[in-house]
């Protein structure tokens, strides 16, 4: 752009090297729409062309430097003004001077460390992009160009069941089992309900999963003025429709594929967390609504192709390769506290007084 419609300006794009055969992913905008860019993962080097095109042909472009930057950035939603950068590496493509014709320029951020994945929510946005400025004395001219990234995991050596049993004093006493304690995005959720005492008249229950996304500056504590807590029913699963009998066991067999998630995150650079939950649902014939939570860890699988790339990243540099968190290890040798628990004690009626 320019001054008042005076001066020469120019129109830039950006090309990525490889960009015919590079995969691409879908990722949410903040009006709900899907839009789709290249994908990266972590250790991958970023390079391509900047093409810069003058409007007036035969003119000059006078400019200040020309530089190419790699931004990985959190937006809090409540804080636009701010945004957080947790990766930022610039390139200088021209020093100082004028353009007389249309050029390209080469650019490469070699094995560029992108420790979190893409991810657009509620009060949140987690994004990588390339930003080109020709910087002019009056307006400079800006250009950039997103891409997805995505975090890839081992599949965890150590994965328990979750065993709990729950229940109201004299009224209801049940037990449920899942497979798991963690599941990869396209997985299967396999567990069992017992119903080991019935004195109520229970018509309805479902299996839910829910997304948990925590922001704000008091993350870390119980409570905190700038801390959002936004909760989303991702999925449900229809358990039981009239009443059970005791002794009864009934089967479960959900199939996470068919729904939007994304890998569990923890303390994303002390910004925000975004956990899952499988919410047991019972309601009786008065409406009244029991529930139990239990928290699981949904990750991304490495598929075969990009198993074979980390063989030959590690072969060329072991110390690229991560478990997609940005620590260096797999998230699931971490500490206790990143092990999902089983919760005690009995179930909640929301409408018992």
């Amino acid at each position: 752009m320019s001054f008042f419609g005076f001066g020469q300006s120019a129109e830039v794009s950006i090309v990525l090297d490889g960009q015919e055969n590079r995969r691409t992913a879908e990722i949410k905008t903040e009006d709900g729409k899907r839009e789709k860019y290249f994908l990266y993962f972590d250790g991958e080097t970023v390079s391509g062309n900047v093409n810069i095109a003058l409007k007036k042909k035969g003119s000059k472009l006078e400019h200040q430097g020309i530089k190419i930057e790699f931004i990985g950035q959190i937006e809090l939603y409540y804080d636009r003004g701010n945004h957080h950068e947790f990766t930022s590496l610039v390139k200088e493509l021209v020093r100082p001077g004028e353009l007389t014709h249309d050029v390209s320029l080469n650019f490469e951020f070699s094995q560029v460390e992108k420790p979190y994945e893409s991810y657009t929510g509620a009060n949140v946005r987690l994004r990588y992009f390339l930003r080109v400025t020709i910087v002019k004395r009056l307006s400079d001219v800006v250009k950039e160009q997103d891409i997805v990234v995505h975090t890839l995991s081992q599949y965890p050596e150590l994965n328990s069941s979750i065993k709990m049993e729950v229940g109201i004093e004299d009224c209801l006493h049940i037990e449920f089992e899942y497979n798991k304690s963690k599941y990869h995005l396209k997985d299967v959720i396999v567990g069992k309900i017992y119903f080991l005492l019935v004195r109520i008249k229970i018509k309805h229950m479902e299996l839910q999963v829910i997304k948990r996304e925590t922001t704000g500056t008091g993350i870390f504590a119980l409570e905190g003025p700038n801390t959002f807590n936004e909760n989303e029913t991702i999925a449900k699963y229809e358990i039981m429709d009239g009443a059970p009998v005791r002794g009864e066991s009934i089967p479960i067999r959900l199939f996470l594929s068919g729904y939007e998630l994304t890998p569990t995150m923890k303390d994303i650079n002390k910004k925000f967390s975004v956990r899952y939950y499988l919410n047991l649902v019972l309601v009786d014939e008065e409406e009244r609504r029991y529930f139990k939570q239990q928290e699981i860890t949904i990750f991304r699988r490495a598929d075969k192709v990009r198993k074979n790339y980390q063989a030959a990243l590690s072969h060329h540099n072991p110390s690229l390769l991560s478990d997609g968190g940005g620590t260096g290890k797999s998230q699931y040798q971490n500490s206790d506290e990143d092990t999902p628990k089983e919760k005690d004690g009995e179930a909640v009626n929301n409408d018992q007084r």
